[in-house]
């Protein structure tokens, strides 16, 4: 559904701010494709852009992509902006460009309705999910769009229901520069785990969208032209599984109309591995990447987390199981915890080499507004806000220059190529040889399709087998993938192993952030001009 029963048009320019550079965004590997700037569409920002009144017209630009220009501010009447914590300074900035052509600019999303004093320049606080607030931000910007006296902030009381969310205006984005498409299925997620904020923030209840939303979904992002992975973004896919399990035979029989064009990834906790019944069906999906927040191998500091989940099942049998499944394992992994000891680092690279995971975002412990931790280390003052030079805003329990200089050592080994591409050839051989075999869709043969491929490889072998100092590893996994005529397994390896090993190189050299929520400043952050 839309916003109704606006008579008045206005002219909305929704931006959405770059990321800084992040282990998560892959911008490494963007070189080696066809022309992919991006990570993923934003959900949000495009929701949004759906549901406001039909007769408004609406701009989508995303700043990863190219920064919004004069004449789009010139055009607008006023501006929308969302984001995450990460992108603070950008959304500031595209704020103090906003102002400048004197234009209202209101800021929604996950950052501002966790910490909505991190926005003091911003005219409207849009806090909390789409529902009543939206409405009446709607209805203000229909009444008068100039900038407010003073800061109006809108929080939402009445959310509406998912089942009545519209289809988000994938159509204004440039869906084909983007490596992933997004969508969304549940939001909330029912586990409680200390550092996260996504209970306080959505709730512990999953509200969800129906299987007929989500084909709907599915044939707009193809009708866009995404033609490769598809994440469903949820905070937990199986939140809820009752639910999880009514989806997927809807996803199958979406997948056997189109062919099997798509593939699908998604985030959901560990104990996946205990519901062979869904890992069957989300393989008949062709699901073939699951982020799990694994956290650490250490039982203690899962307990200590309140992550007991992850130990319903021994960690290394449950990765076990998803890779049997034909899915391989991405995994998230925290340092800096209260458990942690000086022989940490190696029980963590033991784990990166027993588990043959390939992906682990490895980040230092931030205690994020609105989470269990952040209470817990306030009562204990141990939150450090005001020093901007450090990763964390956590007085580990170990020294700080300790709990850096063994991070940097686990990016640098566990990334080292030979150790990388030994983890995807373990992947190839046997993960990805458990996915279903279907037959080629008339859709992969095309000459589009076929080039899209030769130039992927073209950049592959120019870069990584001509340029990169690695290149004796690479070669060596590549002829073993070429044999066995595995250009999929060669490409998508590859082209994130680039990524990885570039980042971690630089992580280890000090120059990333050892958090991905971390608000040091670093170079090149902002503008995007």
């Amino acid at each position: 559904m839309r916003a109704e029963g606006i008579a008045t048009v206005r002219r909305i320019l929704c931006v959405f701010p770059r990321y800084t550079s992040s282990f998560g965004t892959f911008e490494h590997a963007y070189s080696l494709t066809d022309g992919v700037q991006a990570f993923m569409p934003p959900q949000g920002l495009l929701l949004i852009a759906a549901y406001l009144p039909a007769n408004w017209p609406v701009r989508f630009i995303d700043e990863n992509i190219r920064p919004a220009s004069k004449e789009d501010f010139e055009w607008a009447e006023a501006v929308f902006v969302s984001g995450m914590h990460i992108q603070r300074q950008q959304m500031n900035d595209i704020c103090r460009r906003a102002h400048a052509f004197d234009l209202a600019v209101a800021i929604g999303g996950p950052s501002v309705s966790a910490c909505p004093d991190y926005y003091p320049s911003f005219d409207y606080l849009h806090v909390g999910e789409l529902g009543d607030a939206t409405n009446e931000l709607i209805a203000r910007l229909a009444r008068d769009p100039s900038r407010p006296a003073q800061q109006v902030v809108l929080t939402t009381k009445d959310r509406l229901a998912m089942t009545e969310f519209p289809i988000p205006a994938y159509e204004l984005a440039e869906v084909k520069k983007y490596l992933l498409g997004s969508i969304q299925f549940s939001s909330g997620c029912p586990y409680q785990c200390e550092f996260c904020d996504i209970p306080g923030l959505y709730g512990r209840n999953p509200r969800l969208k129906t299987p007929q939303q989500i084909v709907a979904e599915l044939d707009r992002l193809r009708e866009c032209g995404m033609t490769d992975t598809i994440y469903f973004v949820d905070d937990n896919f199986i939140g809820n599984r009752k639910a999880a399990s009514e989806l997927l035979p809807h996803l199958v029989e979406w997948q056997k109309r189109t062919g099997y064009v798509v593939r699908l990834a998604c985030e959901a906790t560990l104990n996946i591995a205990k519901r062979p019944e869904i890992l069957e069906k989300m393989r008949e999906a062709q699901f073939v990447t699951v982020f799990c927040g694994i956290e650490t191998p250490d039982p203690d500091a899962l307990h200590a987390m309140h992550k007991d989940h992850n130990m319903m099942v021994p960690i290394l049998e449950g990765i076990h199981t998803i890779n049997s499944y034909g899915m391989e394992v991405v995994s998230g992994i925290i340092m800096g915890l209260d458990t942690d000891k000086p022989g940490t680092a190696d029980a963590l690279l033991k784990f990166v080499d027993d588990s043959r995971i390939p992906l682990l975002t490895i980040n230092l412990l931030q205690a994020l507004p609105k989470t269990p931790l952040w209470d817990r280390l306030e009562r204990e003052g141990r939150l450090i806000n005001d020093d901007d030079s450090r990763d964390s805003n956590v007085e580990f329990l170990m020294p700080y220059d300790q709990v850096i200089s063994s991070w940097k050592r686990c990016m640098e080994i566990a990334y080292e190529p030979e150790k990388l591409y030994a983890r995807y050839q373990y992947q190839c051989d046997y993960t990805y040889a458990n996915r279903i075999k279907v037959p080629v869709a008339p859709e992969m043969k095309t000459w589009p399709n076929i080039r899209r491929a030769l130039i992927m490889l073209r950049n592959i072998f120019w870069q990584v087998g001509v340029l990169s100092d690695y290149r004796r590893v690479f070669w060596k996994f590549a002829i073993g993938r070429l044999r066995r005529g595995d250009l999929e397994g060669l490409i998508g390896s590859a082209t994130i192993a680039h990524h990885l090993i570039k980042f971690a190189r630089a992580a280890s050299g000090g120059q990333q952030n050892a958090s991905n929520y971390s608000i040091r400043l670093r170079e090149a952050s902002v503008p995007a001009e």
